[in-house]
């Protein structure tokens, strides 16, 4: 069991201010679902936000940092090999005891309520336009008072993926600073399972299975929550590179240009494919391309240079375009959003760069083999999990609304009023029936 180093005052304080930052990538994450679905869902999208993300901050205090703990905290182990491994935290209910004030536990107390509530807003715009309310919320008691804290322990909270260093001479262990794996990639993942059960949304695949393009209905706000997530990204990956990656706040200058040029790449490489391939760009996977450079970043922002950051951006924003139609019109996943694409595909490339490209002298000591371990993690345990906890959920409360709610759309259906009300709203008259 690793101990949690202790900050000075003056860290402490620098990183509680960071952590305030984090919300703001909410934010942006929330204006990004808005933005790319229907107009008459729109209301209903922002509401599902907060909704998700009370509903995921009051689960994690009540049971969800039970599990998960911190470095330092009570747990319980497994002996395998003569090797102690920690797979579970013992930590108290309801954080009980627990002092919170400016030490390095409190810290990541407050960091993982701001990271739980972000991981349950990922999975959002893939069930847009179809995904109950009640549904949503119950599916996120489910990931954060489980799935999150269980793999946030074997990672941040000196479980068996963070002790691989130690046991098994891979490196440092598994790393994963800001949570490219921990955040990103498990609400990917968690995003995938809910697509898969929830189906495609009506009118989008024809008789033939042919695709048909169903228009987010405001760039605008698309493009402002990639600036909110900007800044909520500078705050996560810093924060999580002083309290994860035991990085000197001096170190948060780096880690603020790697977050910015792996961004800034994976924007421009998305728009460069974008325009070749339609002949312009394509604002909206523009967008995408942004947000996964921040979710690539963020596993080694604090341990990469900044040439390693932009080769990160560019391999993650490569990847959005042809990962959203491969999920589209090879596997019929029906993924609004793009969550899929830019969480777990770009959070899963976020934590094999760091083993690749990290300054942790990768090559000689194993890290990428604990990059992989991990990885593998996320999609042979997480996502096997998260799809069978959702689709016992479904087979409890339905989680998909009516045909004749997803036609009248989410606002009128389950609010009763229009996100819009002086405005018509778009009609099906471009979709296939």
């Amino acid at each position: 069991m690793s101990l949690q180093p202790t900050l000075s005052e003056a860290s402490a304080e620098f990183c509680f201010l960071l952590i305030l930052l984090v919300p703001l990538a909410g934010a942006g994450l929330a204006l990004l679902s808005c933005g790319l679905g229907r107009s008459r869902s729109a209301a209903h999208s922002m509401l599902a936000s907060l909704c998700v993300m009370a509903t995921a901050a009051i689960t994690y205090v009540i049971c969800g940092f039970r599990w998960q703990g911190a470095p330092g905290t009570a747990d319980h182990v497994l002996l395998i090999g003569a090797k102690s491994w920690s797979w579970i935290a013992a930590s108290p209910f309801l954080l009980r005891g627990m002092p919170l004030d400016l030490s390095s536990t409190s810290l990541i107390v407050l960091l993982q309520i701001f990271s739980v509530a972000l991981t349950a807003l990922i999975p959002l715009s893939s069930g847009s336009d179809r995904w109950r309310l009640s549904a949503m919320c119950f599916s996120t008691v489910l990931l954060a008072g489980w799935t999150y804290p269980l793999f946030a322990h074997w990672v941040w909270g000196g479980g068996w993926l963070a002790q691989l260093g130690a046991n098994r001479g891979l490196g440092r262990g598994f790393l994963d600073g800001g949570g490219s794996g921990a955040i990103q990639a498990v609400g990917g993942l968690t995003a995938l399972s809910v697509s898969w059960i929830l189906g495609p949304r009506r009118g989008k695949y024809s008789a033939d299975g042919m695709p048909a393009a169903i228009p987010g209905h405001s760039v605008v706000l698309v493009l402002l929550g990639c600036f909110f997530a900007w800044l909520g990204w500078l705050g996560l990956n810093s924060a999580g590179a002083i309290l994860f990656a035991e990085a000197e706040p001096s170190r948060i200058v780096l880690v603020a240009v790697n977050t910015t040029l792996a961004a800034g790449a994976s924007l421009l490489a998305t728009l460069g494919i974008t325009r070749h391939r339609f002949g312009r760009p394509d604002a909206s996977l523009v967008a995408n391309g942004w947000v996964a450079g921040l979710v690539a970043s963020s596993a080694g922002s604090a341990m990469v240079k900044p040439a390693a950051a932009m080769i990160v951006g560019l391999v993650a924003g490569t990847l959005i375009p042809f990962a959203v139609d491969l999920l589209e019109f090879r596997f019929a996943i029906d993924d609004p959003g793009g969550a899929i694409s830019v969480h777990a595909i770009a959070g899963l490339w976020g934590l094999l760069a760091l083993g690749l490209l990290a300054d942790v002298r990768s090559a000689a000591s194993g890290q990428w083999l604990a990059q992989l371990i991990g990885i593998a993690t996320l999609i042979g345990f997480v996502l096997p999990l998260s799809y069978a906890l959702n689709w016992l959920l479904d087979r409890v409360h339905r989680q998909r609304v009516d045909d004749e709610g997803e036609q009248l759309g989410m606002d009128l259906h389950e609010l009763g009023a229009s996100a819009y009300p002086e405005f018509a709203s778009h009609s099906e008259e471009f979709m296939p029936h």
